[in-house]
């Protein structure tokens, strides 16, 4: 195989033989179930496209490697010219072959995780935060991090059931904001609304409920700290949840809808509450 103009650079693998095991990070990228507990088990994350590469580098994550179709290789040889990580290089057909799917976004790498951060550090200076109850949906994941960085939330916390922000999907769907807003899990769970009350926060449930206040009213004269609390598609928040919190907050609808998508709630909700801040 002709690598072109990187012929001779450092690094640069043709890819022979899938079962080398020196590939297996991006063996059957399709396998939700298999991902989602392989990934955060060996340390490593998918980073998808070159946009969503090169913010992961620069928000200085640690590559392991890059997989890429031929196309692609000379962006991405000059990307990682600076690492000492192995560069596999493919047809499309064969990179389709090892991962599961067509790749047309340039290249994946994968990625040591970052050192978890923790509550406490994730929100000492926050004023703003959304917190995702049991989401399992990847998709909405990563919308609602692309939420909070466009709206200029301060970060995201998650419960313990909630889906990896860190899966492909997440990230791709982020605009790689996954790799720049600061989050955190939290290890239980209705138990870390009064952790968030603790450091000053007014916990704020976006939920249908007869007591739930208007978005705007409580928009109009929001609170310093304001944690907001959106929950699982479908089920929506805990019972237990709801019984914790300082507030219930719903956004006003017209012509018989009831709600919106849970990414798209939690962006207008931030809308709101960044608009008077």
């Amino acid at each position: 195989m002709s690598i072109g103009k990187a012929r001779g650079v450092a690094h640069v693998y043709p890819i022979s033989d899938l079962s080398d095991p020196r590939i297996s990070d991006y063996v059957n990228l399709t396998d939700v179930a298999l991902r989602r507990k392989s990934e955060p088990a060996n340390g490593l994350y998918i980073a998808e496209s070159s946009k969503v590469i090169r913010r992961a580098l620069t928000a200085g994550h640690v590559p392991r490697s890059v997989l890429t179709a031929q196309r692609w290789l000379d962006e991405m040889v000059e990307l990682f010219r600076e690492f000492d990580v192995p560069l596999f290089v493919g047809s499309a057909e064969t990179v389709e072959l090892l991962t599961g799917f067509h790749l047309h976004r340039g290249a994946l790498s994968a990625m040591n995780r970052p050192v978890e951060l923790s509550i406490d550090a994730v929100v000492a200076d926050a004023r703003l935060v959304v917190i995702l109850e049991n989401l399992v949906d990847h998709t909405n994941v990563g919308s609602i991090f692309r939420a909070v960085a466009g709206m200029g939330a301060d970060a995201v916390l998650v419960t313990p059931e909630c889906a990896d922000p860190l899966y492909r999907r997440s990230i791709r769907v982020s605009m790689g904001t996954v790799l720049q807003v600061p989050w955190a899990r939290f290890t239980s769970w209705p138990g870390g609304v009064e952790t968030m009350q603790r450091h000053g926060f007014h916990v704020a449930a976006l939920a249908l409920d007869d007591t739930a206040h208007d978005l705007r009213d409580f928009a109009a004269s929001p609170p310093d700290r304001i944690a907001l609390v959106v929950g699982a598609e479908g089920d929506g928040l805990r019972r237990s949840t709801l019984e914790r919190v300082d507030s219930v907050v719903r956004i006003p609808m017209r012509h018989g809808v009831d709600s919106l998508n849970v990414a798209s709630a939690a962006a207008v909700a931030l809308y709101a509450l960044t608009e008077v801040s």
